[in-house]
């Protein structure tokens, strides 16, 4: 790093000592994502990669715009290694953010538009971020303004910029700096450290997980085989491109898998219909929620969208009905869950093809090994319920933390996911429950403890207690139960304290 300090992931052997054997059986395509970018660019300069709105973005633009931005950020002093962090919606200069990073061998880290000062310093002070892409504003809430609050007491971050906003520190500003100057990309490693994405962790300290250029490529073309999602097709992408699922499947598959993504910047099951329509789009990746809504205002409509053929849904229960209602409502898309983490991206995917499968388990175990073990690590028997551990060539390289590494991966390289399931004899997995404290409301996890530690600094708070409950929409929610120490504090006050 050029202000010369170490990464916090210094330590880190590259390959990391559990992957070492899926390079050495050419499980990985070593490449990294702008390699594959520059690749398809030369293919097919004109393919629209991204559509945003009205906004559609060709190959050659995306490349163009990136390597601008490149040049940009090398001038203002960003070298190989150095993290960028980002926080924006689902807009197409996240896409030009992670490509150009990716060519200046630049480090992301992207960050959920949920997060607020506290979060957001905590990420950006453990990853030692030297830049910070923010949105000016999104859903009237002032990022600029958080970012600035919270710039001086980071030391490493050198840069603050805005997207969609003004002056000499905004994203377009930076664009037109960098066009026309002369950067010479330099040699980045497939292997090294692309990606550091922060997942709440069950003591309230977030957990840095730790992706390469080859991790994540290997589970977006495995994945788009079995779904049988081809060059050239357009799918959906309304989840958070700044969550792993959005990330992959939105940012970063039309370079892997050579596809166009449609940008949602907000979620509307009837714009879905019609960005499903406009761009004949085959699929999508999102929160249980969203196929809720849609199959919902497809029955209202009578919009049966033929293009659509898979809905890959998880992050919520999933009744058991749900499924087959789903499917009804559409004339070819096959909804189905999947099972996965921002560590162990889709160790399940799916059953497409089974419908009473698809509804009834959380998919077919695919390119990952999974064992259920109980609370001795001892392996159990197909239908006994046991902890959840994972291992396959899309998993993490570790967690930033030498320490949490060593917790969460075993001596022979599985990772434990903290989720309770069962394996049957068809290869299904289904999760039963979780040992980890954590709340998983629409698709994103809650620390369960770093909302108690926030409510115990209440004065009125002597003692709170933070558990899941059940919610219509996004399958749970977040309960608090609260012993005053003097007169109650009301629920309203409460909130306005976390909030």
């Amino acid at each position: 790093m050029n202000n010369g300090t170490l990464a916090p992931w210094a330590w880190l052997e590259i390959p990391a000592p559990h992957q070492r054997a899926f390079a050495d059986q050419g499980l990985w395509d070593e490449r990294t994502i702008a390699d594959m970018a520059i690749t398809l660019a030369d293919a097919d300069p004109g393919f629209v990669a991204l559509v945003d709105g009205d906004r559609a973005i060709t190959r050659a633009e995306l490349l163009a715009d990136a390597a601008a931005l490149s040049a940009a950020l090398h001038a203002r002093g960003l070298r190989p290694g150095d993290v960028v962090a980002f926080q924006v919606p689902n807009w197409a200069e996240a896409a030009v953010i992670n490509l150009a990073a990716a060519m200046s061998g630049l480090v992301v880290n992207p960050i959920v538009p949920i997060y607020r000062d506290h979060e957001v310093s905590l990420m950006l002070a453990d990853c030692r971020a030297r830049a910070f892409f923010v949105a000016a504003s999104f859903r009237n809430y002032d990022f600029a303004a958080m970012a600035a609050r919270i710039a001086p007491a980071l030391p490493d971050l050198a840069h603050v910029f805005t997207v969609r906003g003004a002056g000499e520190q905004d994203y377009a500003a930076l664009l037109a700096e960098g066009r026309g100057q002369g950067f010479t990309r330099p040699q980045v490693d497939p292997l090294g450290v692309k990606m550091v994405l922060y997942t709440s962790g069950t003591t309230g300290r977030p957990k840095g997980v730790l992706h390469s250029h080859v991790t994540l490529a290997r589970v977006l073309a495995e994945s788009g085989r079995f779904w049988g999602l081809k060059p050239g097709e357009a799918t959906l992408m309304p989840s958070p491109v700044t969550h792993v699922s959005g990330y992959a499947n939105g940012l970063e598959a039309p370079l892997v898998c050579g596809t166009r993504t449609v940008l949602m910047e907000s979620w509307d099951a009837q714009t879905a219909l019609d960005l499903i329509d406009r761009h004949q789009a085959v699929g999508t990746v999102a929160a249980t929620p969203f196929l809720v809504e849609l199959a919902a205002a497809a029955r209202a409509s009578g919009n049966r969208l033929p293009s659509f053929r898979y809905f890959a849904c998880g992050g919520a229960a999933v009744p058991a009905d749900l499924i087959p209602a789903a499917n009804a409502a559409f004339e070819n898309c096959r909804a189905f869950r999947v099972f996965g983490a921002s560590e162990v991206p889709l160790v399940s995917f799916g059953w497409p093809q089974d419908e009473a499968l698809a509804a009834t388990t959380d998919g077919k175990i695919v390119d990952y090994t999974v064992r259920i073990v109980d609370d001795e690590d001892r392996d159990l028997p197909d239908g006994q319920e046991g902890e959840i551990l994972a291992r396959g060539p899309g998993m993490l390289m570790a967690y930033a933390d030498a320490q949490q590494t060593a917790e969460a991966i075993t001596a022979d390289g599985f990772f434990r996911t903290g989720d309770l399931g069962v394996r049957s004899p068809e290869g299904a997995i289904t999760i039963t429950g979780r040992k980890k404290d954590l709340i998983i409301r629409g698709g994103e996890n809650i620390s369960a403890k770093e909302i108690e530690d926030v409510l115990h600094t209440h004065p009125a708070v002597k003692e709170a207690s933070v558990v899941a409950m059940p919610h219509e929409r996004l399958g749970e929610g977040v309960c608090a139960y609260v012993i005053a120490a003097g007169d109650a504090p009301t629920a309203e006050a409460l909130a306005a304290h976390v909030a």
